[in-house]
């Protein structure tokens, strides 16, 4: 009997930078069931017209491996790592937060971003914009500890992540 536990699971493609690729990739998760957690995708070549993926999942260790084999047939996927079983890597998100800042609680908001490391992006007498990239759980945490002060609206985008060490993709 296969193990069924769920297990997250980052993952890194290089693909070539034309329509449908990101479509043909997510399909692959789609037509199965799961779902991607986070998603990132930016051209990294010009010249070769590459782009970078990466995608945040949960999955149990069979599917996932499926699917990395099953990403590496795509025609136009160049690489795929999964950077949860290469081992050590390194991954960050990035969020920007507005938050009402008026009055007395305006040095307490500045000192409690300045706790966390988020920089201050926008200042209006009414309300700060803070800029933090991070791991998702210390962007999730900062959220949460601003919540008390009125967040009026925030950003998040996906994980981007990449191995750790001298070995080139």
């Amino acid at each position: 009997m296969r193990d069924m536990t769920q297990e997250r699971h980052v993952l890194a493609l290089i693909v070539d930078n034309e329509a449908g690729v990101l479509g043909r990739v997510v399909g692959l998760f789609s037509g199965r069931g799961y779902n991607i957690h986070s998603l990132t995708v930016s051209e990294i070549d010009t010249v070769k017209k590459l782009s970078r993926i990466t995608i945040a999942t949960s999955a149990p260790p069979h599917v996932v491996a499926h699917i990395v084999t099953l990403l590496e047939k795509l025609i136009p996927v160049h690489k795929v790592q999964d950077l949860t079983i290469q081992g050590a890597h390194v991954e960050k998100g990035l969020t920007l937060l507005k938050v009402k800042a008026a009055g007395n609680k305006r040095m307490e908001i500045l000192h409690l971003a300045d706790s966390f490391g988020a920089k201050e992006v926008d200042s209006t007498d009414k309300s700060f914009v803070f800029q933090l990239t991070d791991i998702p759980t210390k962007l999730d945490e900062f959220i949460e500890s601003m919540k008390p002060y009125d967040i009026i609206e925030y950003a998040r985008t996906g994980i981007t992540a990449i191995a750790r060490g001298g070995e080139e993709f």
